[in-house]
């Protein structure tokens, strides 16, 4: 975590003082002169879909509601537009009941990002990395009823696992063919397929978060896919996009780079009505992803709706979303549903909630023991999980939003899992949060 903090603060001091502090996407778009730079706090935004699509300020080609924010440093090196976004949570949880663990870790994420013209379209080039493989040990940090990927050969269980170093490494092309229609490529050997909403660390409802979601692994785990190669095509404020990549999810070796060929498949259909809203629905079938069943394929389907209101000195995000996954071999069906929300007032605070409605496997009842022989994993229990949090920034270093919060989740647990985890488990998380603005 220190050597997250120094390279944020490095990053902050070494470009230049010029640099706007960024409300909104727009202030990231390529051909601005270094004069239009220099302006700072410029309320600017994106006025349609096309336009938030040529900042690409977010993961991948995903999108989000127009107005939304976008804390970054940027400036201008020839006709290169360079832009840095992240953030860095220091934290310390304690969980109660026979399951429940403490620890104390980060969660992180850096990504730096070029844009220039090209002809006429927009070449951007990113980068997205995380230092989770250092700042979380044991391969993973404590979340009861989380399920997903595995640490040691085993399933995780009641954990979540870090993300990869190489979170993203792409390369994306943005073609105008008139005013109102864009062509898009995009091609990362790590990289994020057209597959649910914006994924959760780079979410404005769950900006002040630090812990996974419950239903990760039914909604947006693919953000972290191998050679993922995308087409799109978007007309005034709808698109459509396909994605071909590797299905197999991340191995628990995080600092390197995977790979595999090309065996699964995504589709998305996005509508931005307004200003404020966002709307996705998505369609998948992802090959062999687990590697402890490497003969079940999933068909995975998610749809969110986005909604975002810029205020005086503030932000009000928030996000509904179901995620559904299908088993292709024995038909089992697992749903998830959530509702998150983060109101930013007053210039520094800020007050979120997430609720989350989950299907949970039998890998529950395991725990960390391996899975016996023939043991097949269904989906056979509901978990409920409420969030409420706060904090408030902190601090004067430049272009480094500092601040300090707690968040408490309680859960609604069946009768089934009741004698493992008792009847009414909890968890406090205590934490710093680091962010460049």
């Amino acid at each position: 975590m220190r050597a997250v903090c120094l390279f944020l603060i490095a990053v902050a001091i070494q470009i230049e003082p010029s640099l706007a502090q960024h409300t909104h996407a727009e202030q990231s778009m390529p051909g601005m002169s270094n004069q239009d730079m220099s302006k700072e706090n410029t309320p600017m935004e994106s006025h349609s879909l096309i336009e938030l699509l040529q900042h690409r300020a977010t993961a991948g080609t995903d999108a989000q509601p127009n107005s939304s924010p976008a804390p970054m440093l940027m400036t201008m090196r020839g006709k290169w537009t360079l832009m840095f976004h992240g953030e860095a949570f220091l934290n310390d949880i304690q969980q109660s009941g026979p399951r429940g663990a403490d620890k104390f870790f980060s969660t992180n994420w850096i990504m730096p990002m070029a844009q220039r013209q090209l002809g006429n379209g927009t070449l951007t080039l990113r980068a997205m990395l995380s230092f989770e493989p250092g700042t979380i040990s044991k391969r993973r940090y404590p979340e009861l009823f989380q399920q997903g990927e595995t640490a040691f050969g085993h399933a995780i269980v009641d954990g979540q696992h870090p993300h990869d170093f190489f979170m993203e490494l792409a390369a994306l092309y943005d073609y105008k063919l008139s005013a109102n229609t864009l062509l898009s490529f995009y091609a990362a050997p790590m990289g994020n397929p057209a597959m649910g909403p914006l994924a959760y660390p780079h979410r404005p409802s769950a900006s002040e978060n630090p812990i996974a979601p419950l239903g990760h692994h039914l909604q947006d785990s693919t953000h972290i896919a191998d050679d993922v190669i995308t087409a799109g095509l978007t007309h005034r404020n709808v698109r459509l996009e396909a994605s071909g990549f590797h299905g197999r999810e991340p191995d628990e070796f995080r600092w390197n780079l995977d790979s595999g060929k090309i065996d699964s498949w995504s589709s998305r259909l996005t509508v931005n009505a307004g200003q404020n809203w966002s709307f996705q629905y998505s369609l998948a079938q992802l090959h062999s992803p687990e590697e402890l069943a490497p003969d079940t394929n999933i068909r995975r389907m998610t749809a969110s709706l986005m909604y975002n209101r810029p205020l005086q000195n503030g932000n009000w995000a928030s996000m509904l979303l179901w995620g559904r996954n299908r088993s292709l071999g024995d038909g089992n069906i697992g749903n998830s549903y959530l509702a998150e929300s983060t109101l930013h007032w007053a210039g520094k605070n800020y007050l979120w909630t997430r609720i989350e409605n989950v299907d949970r496997t039998n890998e529950l009842l395991l725990g960390e023991n391996p899975e016996p022989a023939g043991f097949q994993e269904r989906y056979f229990a509901r978990v409920q999980a409420y969030t409420a949090g706060y904090d408030r920034e902190i601090g004067h270093i430049p272009h480094l939003s500092t601040a300090v919060g707690a968040q408490v989740t309680w859960y609604g647990v069946p009768d089934i899992l009741k004698p493992i985890y008792s009847s009414h488990p909890a968890g406090v998380v205590m934490f710093l949060r680091l962010r460049p603005q």
